[in-house]
């Protein structure tokens, strides 16, 4: 997974709660497992609405998504993330998330940021007055900043660590373990299948 250290850019307000994995992608989208494609399913079933903020121009190029609370509730659909991701966001912040999605996410490298629901209705509005408003995340310093707001947020370590580095626990153990999987499968019958090889993003 790509890794995250500091991120800038500008942001999307989605002023709603309580949005569950099937109003992200609706389940007639996911068909197969795979996290191409899904970016034009990004919330598919309001963006018949012109007024959708994905629908409009000022918040085209948008990588922070500012939710309400408790998003991505629901399913445990990794095409969820693989749907924010694909559309171009880097980070999403709300008060709450579901616990499934938040998961997910960040073992896929999309980085949930939990702050206070004051927070995320000061930032819907600086964006909606100015949709070219610059967000700041910094997972080095667990801030998130926007001009003279700076909001402390906490992050599970071994989380932070893994997208600090870009590795997920898969990568973790083939680089620390490399010896011994080696070692391992030498040991084996000729015949069984082997690890080899690098891992990259499929």
């Amino acid at each position: 997974m790509d890794h995250f250290t500091v991120h800038t850019g500008t942001a999307l307000p989605l002023r709603r709660s309580n949005v569950d994995t099937d109003q992200i992608i609706p389940a007639r989208y996911v068909p197969y497992f795979s996290w191409r494609g899904h970016a034009n399913a990004l919330f598919a079933d309001w963006r018949d609405d012109p007024d959708f903020p994905l629908n409009l121009p000022q918040y085209q190029g948008s990588t922070v998504l500012l939710a309400g609370s408790d998003f991505a509730t629901g399913s445990s659909r990794e095409s969820a993330v693989w749907a924010l991701q694909r559309f171009g966001f880097r980070a999403v912040v709300a008060p709450r998330f579901g616990d499934i999605f938040q998961g997910n996410a960040l073992m896929r490298g999309l980085l949930t940021v939990t702050v206070p629901a004051a927070v995320v209705e000061c930032l819907w509005a600086l964006t909606e007055q100015d949709p070219f408003t610059e967000i700041t995340v910094d997972l080095e310093a667990l801030e998130l900043r926007c001009g003279d707001l700076v909001q402390p947020f906490a992050l599970d370590e071994d989380a932070r660590q893994r997208l600090l580095t870009g590795r997920d626990p898969i990568a973790t153990t083939l680089d620390d373990c490399a010896d011994d999987i080696t070692a391992y499968e030498r040991g084996r019958r000729a015949t069984l299948p082997t690890t080899h090889g690098t891992l990259v993003n499929q």
